[in-house]
């Protein structure tokens, strides 16, 4: 029974508490020299579109990406501790996660809008970082928009692991444009109101499967499990 499962970080693994947001003003102090007039704008977009969306709001040039990718990576590592002082994995998180990675033919990783470099950040904070396989997930730097990071996890995943170019492959995510990223890669989704959208809101979006949490781990593997096609 193969499996490949690509979880979504902020607001579906955990709450960032706004640290997230200050790591994008940080960075664009750093390479601006200036404030942001108002907070980045997220909502499961890339890092790539977020700090471009930054720069063209200002009218300012927009810096070539190893340098934006380099101050999003400082700015993240200097909030490390500032995360787990304020943040937390979500309910359920941390035994959905270990549950996945405990089911034979399984390859559970990541996909997300966040660098790599935050990314792990993010996930050890809260101790959920040995419980994915981070290789192989996509990640913000990979592509600008997130149905594309799908094709990024899963070239990796047969790369790294051998898996089938078909293998049956499910996100899982919190908003609208996770369940986009889904539907337009032929892959299953598995949705959780733990952000800001309403089950009503993903519902609306496209999900058939959603949850207001991960917090069954039971109920959780079994929606996964039922992506498998057994």
């Amino acid at each position: 029974m193969e499996l490949f499962v690509l979880w979504d970080i902020d607001h579906t693994l955990i709450e960032n508490a706004g640290v997230s947001k200050e790591i994008y003003a940080a960075a664009f102090r750093a390479l601006s020299g200036r404030e942001p007039p108002e907070p980045a704008r997220t909502e499961g977009r890339t890092d790539r579109l977020i700090m471009r969306d930054m720069f063209a709001r200002e009218g300012l040039p927009v810096p070539d990406w190893p340098f934006v990718e380099t101050a999003l990576a400082r700015a993240g590592e200097a909030r490390l501790e500032e995360l787990r002082r304020r943040g937390t994995a979500l309910p359920g998180v941390h035994d959905a996660l270990k549950a996945a990675s405990a089911q034979t033919g399984w390859v559970s990783s990541v996909l997300t809008g966040n660098i790599s470099a935050n990314a792990r950040v993010k996930l050890a904070a809260f101790g959920l970082d040995s419980l994915l396989d981070l290789p192989v997930g996509a990640y913000g730097a990979d592509a600008e928009l997130r149905p594309h990071l799908v094709a990024v996890a899963r070239e990796r995943a047969q790369r790294l692991h051998g898996v089938a170019a078909d293998i049956p492959t499910v996100l899982v995510g919190d908003t609208p444009r996770d369940v986009e990223a889904a539907l337009t890669t032929d892959s299953g989704i598995l949705a959780v109101a733990s952000g800001i959208h309403t089950q009503e809101e993903l519902t609306a979006a496209g999900a058939v499967e959603v949850l207001p949490d991960l917090s069954d781990t039971k109920r959780v593997l079994g929606i996964l499990e039922s992506f498998s096609g057994h």
